[in-house]
């Protein structure tokens, strides 16, 4: 049986996009190179950094068209995660917002990825 466990983003800059993650994970990547790096995060999904400039095959698509989701258990932490966030420049796709699942709100990394926060409905 297999199950997903690893994404990878295509990224211009794998050290600079390193760099962002490990300050918004507050985790060290396991591996940090000029074509890649990969966390493993406590939750044991793995996120890899990969240069889009030397990834093989190549690279074809753009970025913004999938979302990295993050549970968070309320939707007072996910406006806290969305000040920190907000601080950092990071660009808002979507404000927070009550949605048919719950609590959310989205923005991209400096690569142009989504990422979406959000607690979900008690119903």
């Amino acid at each position: 049986m297999i199950h997903p466990d690893f994404t990878i983003l295509f990224v211009d800059n794998p050290l600079a996009s390193a760099d962002f993650y490990q300050s918004l994970f507050g985790t060290e990547p396991v591996e940090k190179s000029p074509t890649f790096a990969l966390f493993v995060l406590n939750t044991g999904m793995k996120l890899g950094l990969w240069s889009r400039h030397t990834a093989e095959p190549s690279v074809t698509a753009g970025t913004g068209a999938s979302e990295i989701c993050f549970k968070h258990g309320d939707a007072a932490g996910v406006d806290k995660v969305y000040a920190d966030w907000t601080s950092r420049g990071l660009r808002v796709l979507q404000t927070p917002v009550e949605m048919d699942f719950g609590y959310t709100f989205a923005v991209t990394d400096p690569d142009g990825h989504r990422l979406r926060v959000y607690a979900m409905s008690a119903a």
